[in-house]
């Protein structure tokens, strides 16, 4: 029941999601334990993804796959760079994104992201002015095949790719800072725009 629901949802489910579609009794945890053991090493997988789980290709087969799902969409320097800092230091409200990139954050940007569904509004702070948090969304982590937020690559390996120079960062900054904000949507409004206000 497990593996028909899985295969039939269209996008990950919970242990809590599974258990309101079993009969009572039915534990969905050990279910997907021994799913996951019996489609270990064939051409699909379940993988957990957040809090959830889903059928995926195997990690090694993706190539087979890459015509099907290269989609093309560019992301404005501005966008990657609030998406990362977004990413590795979730939940952080738009002040502490402007902080650490050294420069404001135009509202198209966030809008964008939201839009592509990669990101979203997290808790409000408890500080003075309530202000609104971003973090990455189950489809970011879908995307790039991560389980959470902690399997993003740490500072070794984003060097070892050649993403990062090999000089430590300046104090308090986890990205260059750039001279100004090169998206170009500064007058861009959108769904973001009554959490600027705020803050």
């Amino acid at each position: 029941m497990v593996e028909a629901i899985l295969f039939a949802a269209a996008a990950p489910l919970s242990t809590r999601d599974l258990a309101a579609r079993l009969p009572a009794g039915c534990d969905p945890a050990e279910a997907l334990a021994a799913l996951r053991r019996r489609y270990d090493g064939r051409g699909v997988t379940i993988e957990r993804i957040g809090d959830g789980y889903a059928f995926r290709t195997a990690p090694d087969l993706s190539f087979l796959m890459q015509s099907e799902t290269i989609e093309q969409r560019r992301l404005s320097r501005a966008a990657v760079e609030t998406l990362a800092i977004i990413a590795y230091h979730q939940p952080v409200t738009r002040a502490e994104i402007e902080e650490i990139r050294g420069v404001a954050v135009s509202r198209g940007t966030l809008d964008q992201l939201i839009e592509m569904e990669w990101v979203r509004m997290g808790r409000r702070r408890m500080t003075p002015g309530r202000p609104a948090t971003f973090v990455v969304t189950e489809t970011f982590l879908d995307h790039f095949g991560l389980e959470s937020a902690r399997d993003l690559p740490g500072l070794t390996e984003l060097r070892a790719a050649g993403l990062l120079e090999s000089r430590p960062p300046t104090e308090g900054m986890a990205l260059p800072v750039l001279p100004e904000d090169d998206d170009g949507d500064d007058a861009v409004d959108g769904p973001a725009d009554d959490l600027f206000e705020d803050e």
